[in-house]
């Protein structure tokens, strides 16, 4: 087995360091968004109904420092900033599309009509 080096304030199970970077209410959304390509703050915050600016702007800062999204900023005015995801972020693709799949069978499930 390998022995993993623990580094304060990460998790050491890798299930658990997953479920800190997309854990939450808003992460595994926001990556939906992305993975339709490059979008702009107030895209973003249009299509995820119920976030706040603040929460956006945090969960994206967390992103970013997880390195799983890109935050590109073309001085002009007015600002304009674009969000994307890095080939990290890509690579969770597949695992949030298992969720969905997993979710669909799920709601069959609940509600047989």
């Amino acid at each position: 087995m390998e022995t993993q080096t623990l580094t304060p304030n990460r998790a050491s199970c890798p299930v658990e360091r997953t479920l800190e970077v997309i854990g939450g209410r808003w992460k595994v959304l926001i990556l939906r968004e992305l993975f339709g390509g490059v979008k702009r703050f107030g895209q973003l915050h249009r299509a995820l109904n119920g976030i706040t600016q603040k929460m956006l702007t945090q969960q994206l800062r967390e992103m970013e420092s997880d390195g799983i999204v890109h935050r590109e900023m073309y001085l002009q005015v007015p600002p304009k900033v674009e969000y994307s995801l890095t080939a990290l972020g890509e690579s969770l693709k597949p695992i949030i599309e298992a969720m969905h799949e997993w979710g669909i069978r799920h709601l069959d499930r609940e509600n047989p009509n």
